[in-house]
This record gives C-alpha cells, sequence and structure tokens, in this order.
C-alpha cells in the first residue's frame, strides 16, 4: 500500500460518487468494504504483535470498514485513501465520522478485574472538539449493556489530541479533520479474547464482544446521521450492509444443502401406524403396539462430518453468523437422534431439541382436558371424507395460491407409509386411511396448505435458502400459526383443542417415565378419549424412543397469543419458516432491503369474520375462549 496509485484512488472515488460498492483488497494486508454511500467508516490498523488476535473481525460486517496493516511505511498511502473516501462522502452528506478501532495492551489499566477475567472493557477516545453529546451518549450507553459470560462492560472516557493506537499516528490531523468537515473517535477494546498466557484466541468470547459491540456502532452512527448529516435513515438497522460476501450465500447453501438431505419427522414416524393400532385393538389394549421406520438414506456421521466442514467462520455479520451456527447445532443433534432412533437414547436428544412440558403448560393441558371431558361431541350428519376427497379439496386449496403466485407449485400425494396428513418438502402428504369429517376439512388445510406450504413457498422467494428450510426453532411458531388459523376459519373446536391438549400431557408423562400403556389408558379413560384418538396421540409421543416435538402446538399457540397481545403484526411471521425469536433479525434484513416482499397470505385473513375473530386475540383470552370463537 506503499504505492496507491492515484488511478486506484481515483477509481474509489468515482464508484463512491455514484453510489457503487467499493471491494477491494489493500496490499500487503487489509481491505477496503463501503457497501453504499454512508456518512461513516470504521477503521482498523493491525499491529504486528496483534496478527493473530483476529480483532479485525470487530468491524467486520458494518457497511463501511477500512482494515490495513498499521507499519508506519505505510500510513501515508491509507491517509491519502482516507482522505479520498471522506471528501467524496462529505459532498453527499455534509459531514462524516470515522470510528478506528483498536485492542488495548496486554498491561493497561483496561485490564479486567481478576475475579473477572473475562469481563468486557472499553475506552472511548474523544478530541477537544467534541462530537454531539448525542452521539457520545449514545456510543457509551449502548457499549455498557454489552457483556460477556454474564460481566457487564466498563465504559471510560478519555479526551486528548492524538486519537491512534499507539505507536501508530492518527489517521488524519485535527487540521485535516476540521478542514474536510469529518469527526474522529477512538475505540479501545479490551483483548479479553485473547489468552496471553496461552498465545490462544477464544472465539466464542470474540464473538459475543463483536456482537455487542456491530449494535453499539449501528445505533452511534444512526445518532451522528440523524443529527450531524443530511442522511435521514428511518431505522438504525438500515445502516448495516445490503451486499452481503461470497461466504454467506455458500453458507446458506451448504446447510439447506444437509437439511435436503433428509426429513428428520418422516425417518422418526412409524411406517405401520394403522396396522399397529389394528394389533393394539385386538389385544383389548393390553399390548404394546412395535413399531417399524424407514431405512435412514444418510450416515449421520458422514453427515455431521460435512456439516462442521462448512466455513461459518468467514461469514463476517456477526447476526448471520450466530444464526448458521444455531442451524448447524440444530442439524447436528437431528443427526444424533437419527442414529440414536429406537433406543433410550433418543428421547434425551429430543428434550435438547424440542424441550419438555414445563410445570404452567402441564397445569394448562390438565385445565383443557378437565373442563372438557364431558363436553359431548355432535356427530355430523355428512359422511367423512377419505383420502381421494381430502386429496381433491386439497389440490384446489394449492390451485387457489398458484394464481396468485406460479411458484406456489405443490404437489398432494396419497401414501400408504404414513398416517394422517404432512408436509414435506413443499408437498402435501395424505395417508392413504385418513378419514376427515366435513367440519374440519377447512381448519385442516388451513393449517397444511395455508401455513406450512405457504410459509413454505414465501421463503421460496427468499435469498436464503435456510428460510424456506427453517430456522433454527421454528416449529413452536409453524404449528402456533397452523393452530390459529384452525381458530380463525371456525374450525378450532373443543375435541381438537383436546387432542392438543392431551399431545402436551402425554409428552409430560412421558419424560415423567410413565409407560405406552399407561399413558393411553390415562387420556381414554381418565379423560374421555375415544380409543383410537388415544392410541394415535400415545403413538406420536412414543414415535422413535420419545419425541418431544408434540408439545409445540399448545405451546406454539401460547407463545403467539403473547406476541399478539403485545401489539405485534401478524403478516410478518408468514414470511418463512421462522421462529419468533427471530423476528428482530428478520426484521433487520428487512430494513437493510436484503429479504423480499413476502409474495402470499393465507387466504382466511381477508376474510372479515375471520378478522373479526383474530382482533379478539389483540385483549388476554383462554384457550376455552377460543373454543367458543369458533362455532
Amino acid at each position: 500500500m506503499t504505492d496507491l496509485k492515484p488511478e486506484f484512488l481515483q477509481h474509489i472515488a468515482e464508484r463512491l460518487a455514484h453510489n457503487k460498492p467499493v471491494r477491494r483488497t489493500l496490499p500487503p494486508w487489509g481491505r477496503i468494504h463501503i457497501d453504499r454511500q454512508l456518512p461513516f467508516l470504521c477503521v482498523y490498523r493491525q499491529l504486528p504483535q496483534e496478527a493473530n488476535w483476529g480483532t479485525d473481525r470487530l468491524i467486520l460486517g458494518e457497511a463501511a470498514y477500512l482494515k490495513a496493516s498499521g507499519a508506519p511505511e505505510f500510513a501515508t498511502s491509507l491517509s491519502a485513501l482516507i482522505k479520498v473516501v471522506v471528501q467524496t462522502l462529505v459532498r453527499e452528506f455534509g459531514s462524516f465520522l470515522i470510528v478506528e478501532l483498536w485492542a488495548g495492551p496486554e498491561c493497561s489499566p483496561l485490564d479486567s478485574p481478576k475475579d473477572f477475567p473475562q469481563q468486557p472493557g472499553f475506552r472511548i477516545v474523544l478530541p477537544p472538539q467534541r462530537i454531539a453529546d448525542t452521539t457520545l451518549q449514545t456510543l457509551r450507553q449502548k457499549l455498557s449493556k454489552v457483556q460477556v459470560h454474564k460481566q457487564p462492560a466498563t465504559v471510560d472516557v478519555t479526551v486528548t489530541d492524538r486519537i491512534a493506537p499507539p505507536p501508530c499516528a492518527p489517521l488524519l490531523s485535527a487540521r485535516e479533520l476540521q478542514d474536510l468537515g469529518c469527526h474522529l473517535i477512538g475505540l479501545e477494546v479490551r483483548p479479553i479474547y485473547w489468552d496471553f498466557k496461552k498465545g490462544l484466541l477464544l472465539p466464542l468470547v470474540r464473538r459475543a464482544l463483536h456482537r455487542g459491540i456491530a449494535l453499539a456502532l449501528k445505533w452511534t452512527f444512526f445518532d451522528f446521521a440523524d443529527k450531524q448529516t443530511t442522511h435521514r435513515p428511518p431505522h438504525y438497522h438500515a445502516l448495516g450492509q445490503r451486499a452481503m460476501v461470497k461466504a454467506v450465500w455458500e453458507v446458506d447453501r451448504h446447510l439447506s444443502a444437509i437439511v435436503n438431505q433428509f426429513d428428520f419427522i418422516l425417518l422418526c414416524s412409524p411406517v405401520n401406524t394403522d396396522m399397529a393400532w389394528k394389533a393394539f385393538k385386538r389385544s383389548h389394549y393390553t399390548q404394546e403396539p412395535d413399531f417399524l421406520y424407514r431405512p435412514l438414506p444418510v450416515s449421520p456421521a458422514q453427515v455431521k462430518k460435512d456439516l462442521f466442514n462448512i466455513p461459518i467462520q468467514r461469514v463476517e455479520d456477526p447476526t448471520l453468523a450466530d444464526l448458521f451456527e444455531e442451524k448447524r447445532n440444530e442439524l447436528d443433534r437431528k443427526l444424533t437422534m437419527l442414529q440414536d432412533r429406537d433406543t433410550g437414547k433418543f428421547l434425551f436428544g429430543s428434550l435438547q431439541l424440542f424441550g419438555g412440558v414445563d410445570e404452567k403448560l402441564y397445569r394448562l393441558s390438565k385445565e383443557l382436558l378437565e373442563t372438557s371431558a364431558n363436553v359431548s361431541q355432535e356427530l355430523s350428519p355428512f359422511p367423512a371424507l377419505d383420502a381421494c376427497a381430502l386429496a381433491d379439496r386439497a389440490e384446489k386449496e394449492v390451485s387457489y395460491y398458484n394464481k396468485i403466485h406460479a411458484g406456489f407449485s405443490a404437489k398432494v400425494r396419497i401414501r400408504r407409509d404414513i398416517s394422517g396428513l404432512m408436509t414435506v418438502r413443499g408437498n402435501l402428504l395424505i395417508g392413504s386411511s385418513t378419514k376427515v369429517p366435513p367440519s374440519r376439512v377447512d381448519a385442516l388445510l388451513q393449517h397444511e396448505v395455508g401455513t406450512h406450504l405457504l410459509c413454505h413457498y414465501n421463503g421460496c422467494v427468499q435469498p436464503f435458502n435456510l428460510i424456506r428450510c427453517g430456522l433454527p426453532g421454528y416449529e413452536d411458531l409453524q404449528e402456533g400459526l397452523a393452530v390459529l388459523s384452525e381458530y380463525g376459519v371456525g374450525g378450532l373446536n373443543t375435541t381438537r383443542l383436546r387432542v392438543l391438549a392431551g399431545r402436551t400431557l402425554a409428552v409430560r408423562r412421558l419424560t415423567e417415565g410413565t409407560s405406552f400403556l399407561d399413558i393411553f389408558h390415562e387420556l381414554h379413560h381418565t379423560y374421555c378419549l375415544g380409543p383410537r384418538s388415544a392410541f394415535l396421540t400415545t403413538a406420536r409421543v412414543f414415535r422413535s424412543g420419545g419425541l418431544t416435538k408434540d408439545a409445540i402446538y399448545l405451546r406454539g399457540l401460547q407463545l403467539l397469543l403473547q406476541y399478539l397481545q403485545q401489539g405485534e403484526p401478524l403478516e410478518t411471521l408468514y414470511l418463512g419458516k421462522i421462529s419468533i425469536e427471530h423476528v428482530p433479525i428478520i426484521e433487520e434484513l428487512q430494513w437493510r432491503k436484503i429479504l423480499c416482499e413476502m409474495p402470499l397470505r393465507p387466504r382466511f385473513l381477508d376474510d372479515p369474520q375471520c378478522r373479526k375473530r383474530l382482533e379478539r386475540l389483540r385483549k388476554p383470552v383462554s384457550l376455552i375462549d377460543l373454543t367458543r370463537d369458533s362455532v
């Protein structure tokens, strides 16, 4: 970088002037990345003694950053490059902010207290001519909220003429900053992510620190842009990266490819449920059934090897890196469960993946079963729809969405090796022995087609494959939305709610060590579920050795009700297969203009009667109240 040519600098200036991205490597080490015209720049200069620390990653993921060598021979070229950037962008915004980040030395006032060796610490370094107080307060306040291993950060402020990591000279002199209309802030970080005794990087500590610093910087840039430039960003997330580096798309593609190698629920579900029921009935409900399963189409060990070879560490954006890491951990657990299928180990993996039933949810399930135990079930005067008739109705529902969005290309298939209905990779599978009362058909179609398939195909238009395949932990919200759709069309009756409560109770009993026969008899005799219903509920929970997933229907509905009663919008949740915990990430990606508008919304949301029902959910209601609204 000692000989950055005038043509190179002119090229940078022209691209920025035309609002084009700048992404260039800098010799001998470094990179300049500017997403678009923005009134700020993060800078890091690497010193020889910290070459292995990875401090530069603390600015990666910002929409405008520059990392370069801190060696003295490169100082002049670096200063010239920064001047070009500032001059060009000040013309657009009237002012500009540089934040230079560096690591504190091993022995300094920033050293962590001995009792808390990983307590984060920051020193904000300011010139005598201070930046606006609100910007300083924002940076200080947001940094103080950074936590690592539950230890809150300490934040100090130093005022000095010399803003630079020792022994470097300042990026720009005070006169140059004034002439350019530019502000400079230094941010010294306590290097708690480096073990000085062992000479080792602590990657999880650095990641936690990166997350907190990235959020603090975005808030700081937002306040600066709003108060001291002509730029008026609508939200602090709007200042994030829009152009993703190649590593992001590669990791997303590899993770989703592994998701598509196997269908977890299909592989955990018996192929002989109907035969098992008949044998159980013949035994007068006294012999536990034997379930058979599909052969595994993959080697879990080999897939795990591929999974952990995915280079998530190359993803600069801390938000996306965390999301990908979560998904990898989830897939790792699923693969372990497939290895442990039909053994006692399976249940422990299921509890890790789907959780169990806490005391509050357990009491709710018992209350629902007890208060509705004596409710009579009205017999329909019309015959139940068999698999063929149901498939015909499902085809019509699919056709409705296909007319709105041609990408909605779901196939409806009747299969002998499944029980009930199931969506698999954007298609609807119907068990050949399935029979559904006419009063339940619309609710069932809205559950499977209007929710699960709709979210799948909304996810298909997004640039991230994982939004189609499922973000980590998406199942709770998916099933909560699906049950909500049943309520929306007036199909969440007492019988259906009792089934969901029975599933939750059965999961609780399973985790308590209760046998198949005891759970069946409790559901059948104590809570008055029909014998086939009690059998299917118990069989679902005992799948593969103990699958606790069935607790998510009631739990997901409860989470969704809480979400709606907080005044949050419902439509965002249909963008793909996401979890409520990831809604802030989805909103961030929307502000950054990375995600697309979703093409489909459930048809029942356009029904006035449905909207009236859903509006009631904005107020505190009980689940029993929902059944009254559905009649």
